[in-house]
Protein backbone atom coordinates (compact mmCIF):
# COMPACT_ATOMS: atom_id res chain seq x y z
CA UNK A 1 0.00 0.00 0.00
CA UNK A 2 2.89 2.45 1.26
CA UNK A 3 4.75 1.69 -2.14
CA UNK A 4 1.49 2.39 -4.26
CA UNK A 5 1.21 5.63 -2.18
CA UNK A 6 4.62 6.79 -3.08
CA UNK A 7 4.27 6.07 -6.62
CA UNK A 8 1.76 7.54 -7.05
CA UNK A 9 3.43 10.88 -5.17
CA UNK A 10 6.05 10.57 -7.96
CA UNK A 11 3.35 10.84 -10.77
CA UNK A 12 2.07 13.77 -8.91
CA UNK A 13 5.86 15.65 -8.57
CA UNK A 14 6.46 14.61 -12.00
CA UNK A 15 3.69 17.27 -12.64
CA UNK A 16 6.10 20.01 -11.33
CA UNK A 17 7.95 20.03 -14.62
CA UNK A 18 5.07 22.15 -16.09
CA UNK A 19 4.55 24.43 -13.26
CA UNK A 20 5.13 27.36 -15.17
CA UNK A 21 1.86 26.91 -16.78
CA UNK A 22 0.09 28.33 -13.38
CA UNK A 23 1.65 31.76 -13.34
CA UNK A 24 0.83 31.57 -17.04
CA UNK A 25 -2.92 31.11 -16.50
CA UNK A 26 -2.80 33.90 -14.29
CA UNK A 27 -1.56 36.23 -16.31
CA UNK A 28 -3.58 35.51 -19.14
CA UNK A 29 -6.50 35.62 -16.92
CA UNK A 30 -5.65 38.77 -15.37
CA UNK A 31 -3.99 40.78 -18.90
CA UNK A 32 -7.42 40.60 -20.63
CA UNK A 33 -9.32 42.01 -17.23
CA UNK A 34 -6.94 44.72 -16.37
CA UNK A 35 -6.82 45.56 -20.38
CA UNK A 36 -10.40 46.39 -20.58
CA UNK A 37 -10.60 48.07 -17.23
CA UNK A 38 -8.08 50.64 -18.58
CA UNK A 39 -9.57 50.95 -21.77
CA UNK A 40 -12.78 51.88 -20.62
CA UNK A 41 -11.37 54.60 -17.75
CA UNK A 42 -9.04 55.81 -20.79
CA UNK A 43 -12.07 56.63 -23.10
CA UNK A 44 -14.24 57.69 -20.29
CA UNK A 45 -11.34 60.04 -18.87
CA UNK A 46 -13.25 63.01 -17.56
CA UNK A 47 -16.01 61.31 -16.70
CA UNK A 48 -14.05 58.72 -14.36
CA UNK A 49 -12.03 62.13 -13.00
CA UNK A 50 -14.82 63.31 -11.59
CA UNK A 51 -16.11 60.31 -10.33
CA UNK A 52 -12.65 59.90 -8.58
CA UNK A 53 -12.90 63.37 -7.11
CA UNK A 54 -16.91 64.45 -6.42
CA UNK A 55 -17.35 63.53 -2.54
CA UNK A 56 -21.31 62.87 -2.85
CA UNK A 57 -21.45 60.36 -5.73
CA UNK A 58 -18.10 59.30 -6.34
CA UNK A 59 -14.81 58.06 -4.33
CA UNK A 60 -13.85 61.99 -3.11
CA UNK A 61 -10.50 61.42 -3.71
CA UNK A 62 -7.80 64.10 -4.04
CA UNK A 63 -6.18 65.55 -7.08
CA UNK A 64 -8.68 63.19 -9.00
CA UNK A 65 -7.40 63.72 -12.87
CA UNK A 66 -3.79 62.83 -11.61
CA UNK A 67 -5.76 59.47 -9.75
CA UNK A 68 -7.48 58.59 -12.76
CA UNK A 69 -4.14 59.07 -14.85
CA UNK A 70 -2.51 56.63 -12.21
CA UNK A 71 -5.56 54.19 -11.92
CA UNK A 72 -5.71 53.63 -16.35
CA UNK A 73 -1.97 53.97 -16.90
CA UNK A 74 -1.51 51.21 -14.43
CA UNK A 75 -4.19 49.14 -15.72
CA UNK A 76 -3.15 49.44 -19.38
CA UNK A 77 0.73 49.17 -19.18
CA UNK A 78 0.01 46.17 -16.44
CA UNK A 79 -1.84 44.28 -18.74
CA UNK A 80 0.40 44.45 -20.79
CA UNK A 81 3.17 43.32 -18.84
CA UNK A 82 1.21 40.57 -17.39
CA UNK A 83 0.21 39.42 -20.46
CA UNK A 84 4.57 39.56 -21.85
CA UNK A 85 5.83 38.31 -18.51
CA UNK A 86 8.00 41.61 -18.08
CA UNK A 87 8.45 42.74 -14.54
CA UNK A 88 5.42 40.52 -12.82
CA UNK A 89 6.36 40.99 -9.60
CA UNK A 90 6.76 44.76 -9.58
CA UNK A 91 3.49 45.45 -11.36
CA UNK A 92 1.80 43.21 -9.01
CA UNK A 93 2.50 45.40 -6.19
CA UNK A 94 0.82 48.97 -7.75
CA UNK A 95 -2.58 46.45 -9.54
CA UNK A 96 -3.27 44.96 -6.13
CA UNK A 97 -2.97 48.79 -4.65
CA UNK A 98 -5.91 49.27 -7.38
CA UNK A 99 -7.63 46.33 -6.42
CA UNK A 100 -7.70 47.54 -2.60
CA UNK A 101 -9.02 50.93 -3.56
CA UNK A 102 -12.10 49.04 -5.28
CA UNK A 103 -12.57 46.78 -2.96
CA UNK A 104 -12.76 48.90 0.22
CA UNK A 105 -13.69 52.21 -1.35
CA UNK A 106 -16.51 51.07 -4.31
CA UNK A 107 -17.34 47.66 -3.70
CA UNK A 108 -17.47 47.31 0.25
CA UNK A 109 -20.83 48.31 1.51
CA UNK A 110 -22.27 46.50 -1.20
CA UNK A 111 -21.04 42.71 0.68
CA UNK A 112 -19.24 39.59 -1.08
CA UNK A 113 -21.45 38.86 -4.31
CA UNK A 114 -20.34 40.66 -7.36
CA UNK A 115 -24.05 39.40 -8.46
CA UNK A 116 -26.92 38.59 -6.42
CA UNK A 117 -27.46 34.82 -6.20
CA UNK A 118 -30.17 32.94 -4.06
CA UNK A 119 -27.50 29.27 -3.97
CA UNK A 120 -24.74 31.96 -2.51
CA UNK A 121 -26.76 31.52 1.01
CA UNK A 122 -23.44 31.73 3.16
CA UNK A 123 -22.62 35.51 1.62
CA UNK A 124 -26.62 36.66 1.24
CA UNK A 125 -27.64 40.20 2.74
CA UNK A 126 -30.52 42.69 2.71
CA UNK A 127 -29.38 44.06 0.01
CA UNK A 128 -28.65 40.70 -1.88
CA UNK A 129 -32.71 39.61 -0.85
CA UNK A 130 -33.97 43.27 -2.12
CA UNK A 131 -32.19 42.85 -5.33
CA UNK A 132 -33.63 39.88 -5.44
CA UNK A 133 -37.17 40.84 -5.03
CA UNK A 134 -36.77 43.51 -7.83
CA UNK A 135 -35.54 40.73 -10.00
CA UNK A 136 -38.51 38.48 -9.62
CA UNK A 137 -40.60 41.47 -10.43
CA UNK A 138 -38.72 42.50 -13.45
CA UNK A 139 -38.71 39.16 -14.76
CA UNK A 140 -43.00 39.32 -14.29
CA UNK A 141 -42.85 42.23 -16.28
CA UNK A 142 -40.99 40.91 -18.76
CA UNK A 143 -42.58 37.56 -19.25
CA UNK A 144 -46.12 39.45 -19.34
CA UNK A 145 -45.13 42.41 -21.77
CA UNK A 146 -41.81 41.26 -23.92
CA UNK A 147 -40.60 38.11 -25.89
CA UNK A 148 -39.01 36.75 -22.55
CA UNK A 149 -37.82 33.44 -24.29
CA UNK A 150 -35.87 35.50 -27.21
CA UNK A 151 -34.32 38.15 -24.15
CA UNK A 152 -33.05 34.94 -22.09
CA UNK A 153 -32.45 32.90 -25.19
CA UNK A 154 -28.28 33.75 -24.73
CA UNK A 155 -28.49 33.63 -20.48
CA UNK A 156 -31.13 34.23 -17.63
CA UNK A 157 -31.54 38.64 -16.46
CA UNK A 158 -29.44 38.79 -13.39
CA UNK A 159 -29.22 41.51 -10.85
CA UNK A 160 -25.60 42.85 -10.14
CA UNK A 161 -24.77 43.33 -6.66
CA UNK A 162 -21.36 45.20 -7.28
CA UNK A 163 -20.10 43.16 -4.08
CA UNK A 164 -15.91 42.76 -3.24
CA UNK A 165 -16.06 39.40 -4.89
CA UNK A 166 -14.08 40.14 -8.25
CA UNK A 167 -11.95 42.49 -6.38
CA UNK A 168 -10.87 40.29 -4.26
CA UNK A 169 -10.08 37.63 -6.27
CA UNK A 170 -7.69 39.44 -8.72
CA UNK A 171 -6.45 40.69 -5.73
CA UNK A 172 -5.36 36.79 -4.51
CA UNK A 173 -4.74 35.97 -8.03
CA UNK A 174 -2.29 39.41 -8.27
CA UNK A 175 -0.95 38.13 -4.78
CA UNK A 176 -0.10 34.47 -6.16
CA UNK A 177 2.12 36.11 -8.91
CA UNK A 178 3.71 38.75 -6.61
CA UNK A 179 5.26 35.71 -4.79
CA UNK A 180 5.72 33.06 -7.35
CA UNK A 181 6.48 35.12 -10.49
CA UNK A 182 5.93 35.31 -14.13
CA UNK A 183 6.70 31.83 -14.14
CA UNK A 184 9.28 29.74 -16.21
CA UNK A 185 9.68 29.71 -20.15
CA UNK A 186 6.85 31.78 -21.40
CA UNK A 187 7.75 34.94 -19.84
CA UNK A 188 10.55 37.84 -20.43
CA UNK A 189 11.36 37.75 -17.00
CA UNK A 190 12.70 34.26 -17.27
CA UNK A 191 14.98 34.93 -20.03
CA UNK A 192 16.24 38.26 -18.21
CA UNK A 193 17.03 36.43 -14.92
CA UNK A 194 18.89 33.45 -16.83
CA UNK A 195 20.79 35.93 -19.08
CA UNK A 196 21.76 38.16 -16.09
CA UNK A 197 22.67 35.25 -13.82
CA UNK A 198 24.96 33.73 -16.74
CA UNK A 199 26.69 37.16 -16.64
CA UNK A 200 27.53 36.96 -13.27
CA UNK A 201 28.83 33.60 -13.46
CA UNK A 202 31.55 34.78 -16.53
Amino acid sequence: MMDRLLKLQGLLDKTRQADFLAPLALRLYLAPVFLMAGYNKLNHFDDTAAWFGNSEWGLGLPLPSLMAFLATSTELVGAVMLFFGLGVRWISVPLMATMLVAAFAVHWENGWLAIADRSSWLFSSDRVVAGLERLDKAKELLKQHGNYDWLTEHGSVVMLNNGIEFAVTYFVMLLALFFIGAGRYVSIDHWITGYFKKSVHH
